[in-house]
């Protein structure tokens, strides 16, 4: 753990919170101390949530401090158990209540002697795990729980259903356009002649995780949830799992290949390359889009790219194979999952970085000066200040990713998303210019600022006026190569001379 203003994953109790909050009928209870309860806000804004979102804080205070929680939280599990009626309730600590090193399992026992709902501590080291890791972790403890549950009572699904059928994990409130591509992930599998046997945890119920086993193959559509959970169930029943994620032309069209040799092994038959052609020429754009003469613009435009796991080694693909830009740095900021994406990226990208240090994210962006960025709101942020378009393409986010329209990242209709959204970071930066030169609201006379508040220099009045009459698309470039000149040289203020010093030594 380190102290920091932002993290690109939130901790572990966050992880816990969103896999608990997205199955029907359970509650969450959460030991905390108040400053720690922000999850309700956060999903009820963020998801626009029309009822209250099902978790309680158990709040660990002074009178905790002193007597000790065990009464408090049995209770607190009891009341909710008799008020909400839920089929389970989770009981999760945050870092904070942690450092108390109470045994929450003996409460779990105690309250679950009382209560009508099943009662669970959540099996997650809130000291070495972020949210992510937590979500896949919670979300496996759950399934393991209710499979031998309905082991014991013996009416856990034993056979295959008669048609191919599918198990979607990993889909989850607060989730990167999560809803949207499940919608696209239901319609694909239709097509295809799929039965969804189970979408979890969003929207289902713990009732539902003893039919499982009936699914030919579970689709893991994001590495991060879900993984071990198809571990999970494949170890058990045998049940194969496929985590190649449908996002971009040719990885959908390897998925889907995949699931149709999956569906074959076991005794399907089914041939999807006549599907495969007829999504690729008429439904996705993106095929004959990235050939046309517009994108033939963006051939060779640098850009870089950073997120989670997933959806940054998609994004580089995606640029790399289809779009024919180059990727100067690709990264990931789970550094647990470094080898598998450097496995998956290292021949798209020229470099790659593997941190959660949002600091050296964005001297990085600022060091190779890329004409777009693709990464979090974070990297958003960075854009802005050095007048870099960004295209947001993983959490953390904001609530301009929760769009009210229908916008997938994954499937044939996600690669038409995907080509907007790359094609209009590329091009944003001449609007601007358009603006400036015809007028309109971009008007401010200093577009960009450096990274740190140590790289604003002062610039005279005429150094300014010379600035400001540097188109806006370049005006970012110009000033930072400015001040370098000027800080290599120990100049404390940039003068007319220091700029033409400046053009004259990059040879502008």
């Amino acid at each position: 753990m380190k102290l920091a203003y932002w993290m690109y994953a939130g901790p572990a109790h966050i992880g816990t919170l969103r896999v608990a909050t997205s199955f029907k009928n359970v509650h969450a209870i959460m030991h905390a101390p108040i400053g720690d309860d922000y999850f309700n806000v956060m999903r009820s804004m963020l998801e626009r949530e029309r009822d209250f979102t099902p978790v309680t804080t158990s709040v660990v205070d002074r009178h905790v401090l002193a007597r000790g929680s065990q009464e408090k939280v049995v209770d607190n599990i009891t009341r909710k158990d008799s008020e909400e009626h839920p089929d389970l309730i989770v009981l999760t600590p945050t870092c904070t209540s942690s450092i108390l090193q109470e045994d929450l399992q003996n409460f779990v026992e105690r309250a679950s002697i009382e209560a009508q709902a099943d009662v669970l501590l959540a099996d997650v080291n809130h000291y070495r795990v972020n949210e992510l890791q937590a979500s896949d972790r919670t979300l496996e403890q759950i399934v393991h729980y209710y499979i031998d549950k309905a082991r014991k009572q013996g009416n856990l699904a034993e056979s295959k259903t008669e048609q191919p059928s599918v198990n979607i994990i990993g889909i989850s409130t607060l989730g990167f356009h999560n809803q949207h591509d499940c919608t696209e992930l239901k319609r694909l599998m239709a097509d295809l002649g799929i039965t969804v046997n189970t979408v979890i945890p969003e929207g289902a119920s713990v009732h539902e995780l003893k039919n499982l086993p009936k699914a030919w193959f579970n689709l893991v559509p994001y590495r991060e949830i879900g993984l071990m959970a198809a571990r999970y169930l494949e170890q058990e029943f045998g049940t194969p799992y496929i985590d190649i994620t449908p996002m971009g032309v040719v990885e959908t069209a390897r998925c889907i290949r995949r699931i149709q040799e999956v569906i074959n092994a076991q005794g399907g038959e089914v041939d999807y390359e006549d599907f495969i052609n007829e999504q690729t020429l008429h439904v996705s754009q993106a095929a004959w889009f990235s050939r046309s003469i517009d994108c033939q613009n963006l051939t060779g435009k640098k850009a870089v790219v950073f997120g989670d796991s997933t959806h940054a080694a998609a994004m580089t693909k995606i640029l790399a194979r289809e779009m024919g830009i180059h990727v100067v740095w690709a990264g990931t900021y789970c550094k647990y999952d470094a080898e598998w994406f450097k496995e998956q990226v290292s021949e798209y990208c020229d470099e790659l970085l593997i941190t959660d240090d949002h600091t050296q994210i964005a001297d990085a962006i600022a060091r190779v000066e890329p004409s777009a960025i693709f990464g979090t709101q974070m990297e958003r942020h960075v854009g802005k200040r050095l007048n870099i378009p960004c295209g947001v393409i993983a959490a953390p986010i904001h609530i301009q990713n929760f769009p009210i329209g229908y916008k997938p990242f994954l499937g044939y209709e996600g690669t038409n998303q995907l080509v907007d959204l790359i094609y209009n970071s590329f091009t944003l930066g001449m609007e601007d210019h358009l603006l400036e030169i015809f007028g309109g609201h971009d008007t401010k006379e200093v577009i960009t600022k450096g990274i740190s508040a140590g790289s604003d220099l002062g610039w005279n009045k005429e150094a300014q006026a010379e600035l400001n009459k540097v188109p806006g698309f370049v005006r970012g470039k110009v000033k930072r190569n400015t001040e370098k000149f000027a800080r290599e040289r120990g100049l404390n203020e940039i003068t007319l001379e220091v700029m033409y010093a400046a053009k004259e030594a990059v040879g502008a």
